[in-house]
């Protein structure tokens, strides 16, 4: 099992997990071209992919749900009201196999899923926890901030994919957003910082987590250098050294042009 980031960030999201041969889709943020060439940078195609999971009914997580499900039969689960809003919308075909998250134990795949509900300002957001036979794994994304049930979910994860979607700083003195779209941001229904994501790691990593992947950066107030820096200062500082006592990776993020930023 490996966790391979399709696209990720404030323009799109999506994560493969599972093999080349077989594995599960969070969410289909980019279009679905863009879905389909990341999963061919991994050696497999969509035939591979047995379920679509949503986490919400924002764009950047469901550009892509209607040209595939318009191309495909792959099943697409998400909260009950993420799918109403889907429907309401015709962001899926009307003849979509869609299901709740009860449904979860349907999907075939090694590994029991279930979903928590994450702080979003949508209905229905959610994260997903999946436990291996040797390992849990959990994903969490669009969340204003940390909360118990969240905490509980993640701690004691083996591997973990968390937002860390913006800098503070970047954000305050950013000239282009608008004052309420930074109070959005910023408010504890809207996206998860750098120093907030960081401190969370901390804990992460004393309760077992070995492997961390930042995603969901914002591409106008965050880079994956400043969010890599800021999670691996806050463990230094608790003495939890990168490459020995975890790995941290960047997801990559994708630009408004469809390229990759790296650092």
């Amino acid at each position: 099992m490996k966790l391979f980031p399709i696209c990720s960030s404030s323009g799109g999201n999506s994560v493969y997990i599972g093999s080349r041969s077989g594995g599960i889709a969070i969410d289909t943020g980019c279009s679905f071209k863009s879905f389909r060439q990341g999963l061919s940078l991994i050696g497999t195609d969509v035939s591979a992919v047995k379920a679509v999971l949503v986490t919400h009914s924002h764009s950047d997580h469901t550009k892509g749900l209607l040209t595939l499900t318009k191309t495909t039969n792959i099943p697409i689960f998400a909260t009950e009201p993420t799918l109403d809003y889907l429907v309401r919308n015709s962001l899926v075909t009307s003849t979509a196999p869609l299901y709740t998250i009860d449904d979860l134990s349907s999907v075939e795949f090694d590994a029991d899923i279930h979903s928590f509900p994450t702080p979003h300002d949508c209905d229905g957001s959610c994260g997903y926890h999946f436990d291996f036979s040797d390992m849990s794994l959990g994903y969490c994304t669009d969340l204003g901030n940390v909360t118990d049930e969240v905490r509980r979910e993640l701690t004691g994860c083996r591997t973990v994919f968390i937002e860390s979607n913006y800098e503070p700083e970047m954000l305050r003195n950013n000239p282009h957003y608008p004052p309420y779209l930074k109070q959005r941001i910023a408010s504890d229904h809207g996206h998860l910082s750098n120093p907030a994501c960081a401190e969370f790691c901390r804990e992460l990593v004393k309760s077992g987590t070995v492997s961390i992947t930042l995603g969901h950066l914002s591409r106008e107030n965050n880079t994956p250098e400043t969010a890599f820096n800021s999670v691996k200062k806050v463990l230094a500082l608790s003495g939890m050294i990168c490459g020995r006592d975890f790995t941290l990776n960047v997801a990559p993020v994708m630009n408004s042009d469809g390229a990759y930023i790296s650092f």
